[in-house]
């Protein structure tokens, strides 16, 4: 498996795993409808411009087996006001046929060494109210859920979430190569 950073020539492949992601996790806990509507295109569209735009310090980074994006991770300073200084877990997502591979674990931690390395002592990630896979695969990794809540609304759907924190102790940094 290779880690590396993301290209703008990624964009189709991050925004396949991210429809086929959401479209299996979220089955059940969003409307149907909307799963149904997502768009590789659309979302190719515009992971090339948040790619080349690289906004707010933030990273993605793609897991690739045999030449195909498995997974992807966008990470950077926090996004919400009230957190000056602390980092964010933006999204993760691998394909449904990757999950249980090791690519989710070996993208979160690229991403909190990445947080360390910028700086920050604690993480926080949000997960959808309901998505108990993605909660204990958070947990297993050392985020706690803390209270938190946010709804967000977009058109014709409200998101329940819940974040998720973490602690990023500055000798705890894992030696990984992100070409293996």
């Amino acid at each position: 498996m290779l880690l590396r950073p993301a290209t703008v020539d990624d964009a189709r492949g991050i925004a396949a795993v991210h429809v086929r992601s959401w479209q299996e996790a979220y089955r059940g806990l969003m409307p149907q409808e909307v799963l149904d509507g997502l768009s590789i295109a659309e979302r190719a569209a515009n992971w090339a411009r948040i790619i080349a735009e690289t906004s707010r310090g933030s990273r993605t980074l793609v897991a690739e087996r045999d030449g195909t994006i498995a997974g992807w991770a966008s990470f950077g300073a926090a996004r919400d006001e009230d957190a000056p200084g602390t980092g964010e877990l933006w999204g993760i997502y691998a394909h449904p046929d990757a999950w249980s591979t090791g690519v989710g674990h070996r993208l979160i931690a690229a991403v909190e060494d990445g947080l360390r390395a910028d700086g920050h002592e604690v993480a926080y990630l949000w997960v959808l109210e309901g998505n108990d896979r993605a909660a204990g695969f958070y947990e297993r990794h050392g985020w706690t859920a803390d209270g938190g809540v946010k709804v967000d609304r977009r058109p014709g759907l409200v998101l329940h979430e819940l974040r998720h924190v973490k602690r990023l102790d500055p000798e705890s940094t894992r030696a990984h190569n992100l070409e293996s």
